[in-house]
């Protein structure tokens, strides 16, 4: 772990690109789903393309405590830099199967807690899709980060579903900041139903969260992304909630 990051009350957020942040959280350090490949194209039963290269280079994160994994059978949530990157950090959290498929990945069940340092993290239920879409799109986490003194962080990984927001609300209780992945991920699997948080449907999981600040990120750099930033922003604008919505520069730290 490292031990020269000061404990506050406070998170710092740096977006890298994608899904790829770095939280620096009770002294700790953690990053989501590593992401650091330059673009290309990426074949599969659908081939993704990545259209931007991460805002930081890899060599200049510095030193991850903890990992965290929404799921790793998409290259845009664990891409070949990703999975090197893996190798380096202090403990990787992930779903029950990507421990079954990664040397060295803990797998959580959906309401189990770990507790690393002072920060107990707990896996939450996501949905990648419409209800039923697992057989497609794998099994996703998301996760809550807490600690005493310090606010109840979400991170939703590749999570389109609002009824889930409303049980890890009902099961957690207050959420003070949401890093929500957004852009409207589709792929054309399921037709017009998206794979993550669309404008509208992140409005919604916005009210369900009460006055929790929302980061959004996951929402640019690939082609599948069928909405833009902007389009979020203006959703949240008309409804009343746009000092709610902080975007995340690319490449520049902030303090929320």
């Amino acid at each position: 772990m490292t031990d020269t990051i000061e404990h506050t009350n406070q998170l710092d957020v740096l977006h890298i690109g994608g899904p790829t942040v770095r939280l620096r959280y009770a002294g700790l350090t953690f990053l989501t789903d590593p992401t650091f490949d330059e673009p290309g194209d990426y074949p599969g039963p659908v081939t993704l393309h990545k259209l931007t290269g991460p805002a930081v280079p890899v060599d200049q994160v510095g030193a991850v405590d903890v990992v965290l994994l929404s799921h790793d059978e998409h290259a845009d949530n664990l891409d070949n830099s990703g999975r090197e990157f893996l190798k380096t950090a202090g403990t990787v959290l992930s779903t029950p199967g990507a421990a079954e498929r990664i040397n060295g990945v803990r797998g959580l069940e959906n309401w189990e807690s770990v507790t690393i340092g002072d920060v107990t993290i707990t896996g939450v239920p996501a949905l990648h899709g419409p209800e039923g879409c697992e057989p497609q799109t794998g099994i996703v986490t998301g996760f809550v980060l807490q600690a005493d003194g310090q606010p109840t962080v979400y991170v939703s990984g590749d999570n389109a579903s609002v009824d889930r927001v409303e049980k890890i609300v009902e099961r957690i209780g207050r959420i003070d900041v949401a890093v929500l992945f957004v852009g409207a991920a589709n792929i054309g699997r399921f037709g017009d139903i998206d794979l993550t948080l669309n404008a509208r449907t992140a409005v919604l999981a916005a009210e369900v969260l009460g006055d929790a600040l929302i980061v959004p990120v996951h929402g640019e750099g690939w082609v599948h992304f069928s909405e833009t930033l902007e389009r979020l922003r203006l959703l949240f604008h008309y409804a009343g909630r746009e000092k709610q919505l902080l975007i995340p520069p690319l490449g520049t730290e902030i303090t929320v």
